[in-house]
């Protein structure tokens, strides 16, 4: 720990160093992306001696600000509704590009590691893909985001909701960005993206 910037440009705390870095270019998109789902389904698969906190959702009907008009209308009325039921599961609840960092290239492309766990909780499947699925909509276009779902359950994720459930969990994650999604653009955008 480097608590007066002594030995760095900052404070800093220094918890483990893993290799690798973070990969959101357009490079090796396809295997990254099914590297990710994997790995989700791997956070999933943890069985905690002590179930984490219950999640907490990061948005509500009354705290979402969008434009005017219908369909925005209808994407908020769908979480105005109470949750769905799920089947727990440990998650990450930040799990998006930006946490996860790779090494090599085709085909000695790998994860090295998931960070940022700050969040970790316990809830629907549905919330981590429905998070992931948002910022590669966000990273690489609508049609990322939403194949996420066929990926991770590719790999053996399980205890996904069906659609119109699944929908819920994909709105209550993507309408937390608004209005401000452009907050992951620029760190994005540093990394390489093209938000």
């Amino acid at each position: 720990m480097d608590t007066t910037a002594e030995h760095c440009d900052h404070p800093t705390l220094l918890m483990s160093a893993l290799p690798g870095r973070v990969r959101v270019e357009e490079d090796d998109l396809d295997r990254r992306l099914d590297l990710l789902a994997a790995q989700l389904v791997r956070v999933h698969g943890v069985v905690p001696a002590e179930r984490p906190r219950t999640y907490q959702a990061w948005t509500s009907p009354e705290r979402v600000r969008t434009p005017d008009g219908p369909l925005w209308k209808r994407a908020v009325d769908v979480i105005r509704h109470d949750p769905p039921p799920y089947e727990g599961h440990f998650l990450h609840r930040d799990f998006h590009p930006g946490n996860v960092l790779f090494t090599g290239a085709r085909p000695t492309l790998r994860v090295t590691g998931v960070v940022d766990w700050v969040e970790t909780s316990w809830g629907p499947a549905d919330l981590d893909v429905a998070h992931c699925s948002t910022a590669l909509a966000l990273l690489h276009g609508p049609a990322y985001g939403l194949d996420f779902r066929e990926r991770y359950e590719a790999h053996g994720g399980r205890g996904l909701a069906d659609d119109p459930d699944h929908l819920y969990w994909r709105l209550l994650d993507a309408l937390a960005y608004s209005p401000d999604a452009a907050k992951l653009a620029g760190p994005w955008r540093e990394w390489g993206g093209t938000i």
